[in-house]
């Protein structure tokens, strides 16, 4: 006889592990004995070992107020407040009619975050890192908030993602559980507010588990299911049966028939360690071996097999790491040197989640590195904290406006990569230290130390200046001069007024007429009406004048922008003046102008494809080439380069949109119209405070908020133009109600879904790790907050990297119509969107 037990289910992508014990059942009498059980009794019964020490274990009741805890009646398990492990959160109770005798005291109260995108719970076992955990999450809506809304949200576990939270309904339970080898000593449990959702927590506990069961070469197991075949009680079974609290579900199979014993079966006797009440059950089939899970009796056995227990686990991949340790450790010091409540879990990982102020690289798979760190105007007070010289990586820190006291060290020389540093605002005392002052006049390092009244800027440094005028020479000195600049600006405007009016017949020049000096070729108005053939054909029109195609008299093609009304002439001269300063292959051309009657024209490159956003709104087959749109972004963004770091002073473009993105007849890109654009009038400046200019949709949120313009502003509209190339949609995507793109993209991303987001009309014909990258640099761009945006010089080598990814794959494989073209097979490499994987949200 062979004896098969086949289970139907068909869960091929998940790594499951079968608790088993094959009793050697005897038919004595017509009765079925255990023989195999009592024999192990036998031969443990002097050298029975005890179960294994779980002291150590954390049970935390999330939002429990009693700071003593207490201990479950039902489990024996002692729980403990969630106040000593993380600093965020709300303490809140159920509604009171989800409450109940037959309700476990654990889902009584949660903690609830209404604050912050990433709250973590940061758990220390006394096993520390390299070894095995069983963490579960709890969680029981209970219409705590009164909303009657059932949340959704994202769990991580350290920096990857754990699971997504979700109900059917304000009573249901679920309950998250995860075999897990953390890397570090600490274990950081976060509830990310991934959906604009409040999260929240019931319980939360840890375990340690023996390293030698549930081995496996992934650091994680996510829980499926954890099954008790053949239940006679049909209760569930848990702590102190199962001295790791593995909770353990009724389950009987059909067509299959239930056996038990009254024997005790010893644990220490099953790998898994499993109680002895899961396994004194087990079912057999009744029909034989016509059910679908396949085990194989023995073949000296002259029984069916049977099935005590089953455990199945996902097998949880870990695309991202977590930060560089010695970074970890330095910000985790200087967070307790200031008292820094809302940093929590890791600092810079997962990619959009990072800290407040934090702004990491992210290389791939490795370990990411704090770059940019920005504490200004965070009340921090005492001494400058030595802990922010071991960020080894560090290119930019601001520590203005606080409270900072005690001499300004010398330990940032250390700091290899530091280009910025701004101390101004604070309290600091004493002489600035020698080497810094000598980075800082190399040009090397961006010193701002103003606003510290006792720091001495200028050597040599006395405590006392004896030629130094008293305080209120000063003053009475200062208020004379200013009293007399006041006056003569009185008298100048009435001077004017008075003697300064101009010969009726004489004319009278506008104050918006522009003024233009240039080298470049001028024309005259009647040249600009022959070559635009007397403005035949309109070809655009921007926010300072109409766009006209032309021709030389060479038959140069000629893009002629005439100003289109009084009011714009501030805008149309500031485009000239800086096209006939900045010269790059990724801007549009400068090639002369027109300043004559009243009539003001600046005629640049003609641009045979027009702008992006037509290109991208209508069919040109160009763009149905991933190698193509992903070359446009890197046209695009080294123009950007070149304003924000090739030009002295740095330009702020202040409008980059797709529409203000020409494409040439070899689609190279440039960027257009600087009607907008802003000059940094001098290097020292971190931002700039000015009204509000730009188009909805690519405006940077935070410019829109405070007023202060920076190059990371521009860094937000190219992410959004960069979104829009990967997925064709529009920065607003229309519909029922109108959603911005990077809201639209998010989710998809998070969940490491792809074909969601990508452009069908790309037909998956791309290489997949350029496209990650590609999506990875556009969401770091289209940051909340510009500290946390990367700089374009940044951007442009990822996106080099993703075109040269493209460009290698496009010359193995050729594009998909070059494969159809070259074989009548179905012989060819062709993406399945469905079947291939990307990294999760990092």
């Amino acid at each position: 006889m062979t004896g098969k037990l086949r289970c139907n289910w068909a869960w091929c992508s998940l790594l499951w592990l079968v608790s088993v014990s094959i009793f050697a059942i005897q038919e004595v009498d017509g009765k079925s004995i255990v023989q195999a059980a009592e024999k192990n009794s036998v031969h443990h019964k002097h050298a029975r070992r005890k179960l294994d020490d779980v002291g150590g274990s954390i049970d935390i009741d999330c939002g429990l107020l009693d700071e003593l805890g207490y201990i479950d009646g039902k489990t024996k398990i002692p729980y403990t407040t969630d106040s000593k492990v993380i600093d965020t959160g709300e303490n809140r109770n159920l509604s009171v009619e989800f409450i109940s005798e037959s309700l476990q005291r654990i889902f009584e109260n949660v903690s609830s975050f209404p604050e912050g995108k990433r709250n973590c719970y940061t758990l220390r076992h006394p096993e520390g890192r390299n070894t095995v955990y069983l963490l579960r999450a709890s969680f029981m809506y209970g219409n705590y908030d009164g909303l009657n809304h059932p949340p959704k949200f994202d769990l991580y576990i350290g920096v990857n993602l754990w699971d997504t939270v979700k109900f059917d309904n304000a009573s249901h339970i679920v309950i998250k559980e995860i075999l897990h080898v953390p890397p570090m000593d600490v274990v950081h449990v976060c509830l990310l507010n991934a959906y604009e959702e409040t999260p929240f927590i019931s319980a939360l506990q840890m375990r340690h588990l023996h390293n030698f069961i549930y081995a496996n070469k992934s650091q994680t197991l996510a829980l499926y299911k954890r099954l008790d075949f053949g239940s006679t009680t049909n209760e569930i079974v848990r702590f102190e049966e199962d001295t790791y609290d593995r909770i353990w579900y009724p389950y009987n199979l059909p067509h299959c028939q239930s056996l038990s014993t009254r024997v005790t079966i010893d644990s220490l006797n099953n790998a898994y360690r499993l109680p002895s009440t899961v396994m004194r059950t087990a079912v057999t089939p009744t029909n034989g071996p016509k059910l679908w899970f396949s085990l194989n009796k023995k073949e000296n056995s002259s029984l069916p097999p049977i099935l005590n227990a089953m455990e199945i686990y996902f097998e949880k991949d870990s695309y991202q790491e977590p930060t560089a340790q010695e970074d970890v450790n330095a910000i985790i010091d200087i967070k307790q040197a200031y008292t820094i409540k809302s940093w929590q879990g890791d600092p810079c990982a997962p990619m959009y989640y990072s800290w407040d102020g934090v702004n990491c690289s992210y290389k791939g798979y490795h370990a990411p590195r704090i770059i940019e760190l920005n504490l200004s105007s965070s009340n921090l007070s005492g001494t400058i904290s030595q802990s922010f010289s071991m960020l080894k990586s560090l290119e930019y820190l601001d520590l203005s406006n606080n409270s900072l006291s005690g001499s300004l060290p010398d330990f940032f020389i250390h700091l290899p990569h530091l280009k910025t540093l701004n101390l101004s605002g604070n309290m600091l005392s004493g002489e600035i230290p020698s080497p810094l002052m000598e980075r800082s006049n190399s040009g090397s390092l961006l010193l701002s130390v103003d606003r510290n009244p006792d720091l001495c800027l200028k050597a040599p440094c006395n405590k006392e200046d004896k030629s130094t005028f008293p305080l209120h020479a000063v003053i009475a000195i200062l208020s004379s001069v200013v009293f007399l600049i006041v006056l003569g600006v009185v008298v100048s405007i009435i001077w004017r007024r008075k003697f300064s009016k101009k010969p009726a017949n004489q004319p009278v020049i506008s104050h918006e007429e522009v003024v233009l000096k240039s080298n470049n070729t001028q024309f005259t108005y009647s040249q600009i009406v022959d070559i635009t053939n007397n403005f035949e054909k309109m070809i655009g029109k921007g926010g300072s004048g109409t766009v006209y195609h032309g021709s030389l008299s060479d038959d140069t093609q000629v893009a002629v922008k005439m100003l289109s009304s009084p009011e714009s002439s501030k805008q149309f001269q500031t485009e000239a003046e800086l096209l006939m300063r900045v010269h790059h292959r990724n801007l549009a051309s400068f090639l002369g102008y027109c300043n004559e009657g009243g009539h003001t024209a600046i005629i640049y490159e003609f641009m045979a494809y027009g702008n992006l956003e037509k290109c991208l709104s209508g069919s040109k087959k160009e763009l149905s080439s991933w190698k193509n749109r992903i070359q446009i972004a890197v046209d695009a963004a080294q123009g950007l380069e070149y304003l924000h770091h090739g030009c002295k002073p740095p330009i702020v473009h202040r409008d980059i949109k797709t529409s203000n993105i020409l494409l040439n007849e070899k689609m190279q890109a440039k960027v257009a119209d600087f009607g907008f654009s802003k000059f940094f009038s001098a290097e020292s400046e971190s931002h700039m405070s000015t009204g509000v200019i730009g188009t909805f949709g690519y405006l940077d949120p935070e410019y829109y908020s405070s007023y202060r313009i920076t190059e990371r502003s521009d860094v937000y509209s190219f992410g959004v133009v960069l979104l829009e190339l990967i997925t064709g949609q529009r920065a607003i995507i229309k519909g029922q109600e109108n959603t911005h793109i990077v809201n639209w993209v998010t989710p998809f991303v998070k969940r490491g879904d792809l074909q969601q987001i990508v452009d069908p009309s790309l037909q998956g014909d791309f290489d997949f790790g350029s496209m990650w990258k590609a999506v990875e640099a556009a969401l770091a761009c289209v940051s909340l907050t510009a500290i946390q945006r990367p700089s374009m010089n940044y951007v442009v080598p990822e996106l080099k990297e993703s075109l040269e990814m493209e460009a290698a794959r496009e010359q193995k494989w050729g594009t998909n119509e070059q494969r159809l073209k070259s074989t009548s097979s179905f012989d060819m490499h062709v993406v399945d969107l469905e079947t291939a994987s990307g990294p999760e949200a990092r």
